[in-house]
């Protein structure tokens, strides 16, 4: 089973891609933010990554990225 990693802070945008991903058999983690992201990447070691890169900031989705 593929690990992917949302890191998003909108939670009706993470709640509807968790429930269309899981009902495809994968497992998902969640972070709120881009510092909890860059925790759960190194704890939880995810295949995919899906990021917004307008978070909190404005710009620090684009951090994260980098």
């Amino acid at each position: 089973m593929a690990k992917i990693l949302i890191i998003d802070d909108d939670p009706d945008i993470v709640e509807a891609m968790k429930v269309v991903l899981e009902s495809r058999g994968y497992q998902i983690c969640v972070a709120k933010t881009g510092e909890e992201g860059l925790r759960e990447v190194r704890r939880y070691k995810p295949e995919l990554i899906i990021l917004d890169v307008m978070m909190e900031t404005g710009d620090k989705g684009f951090d994260v990225a980098r």
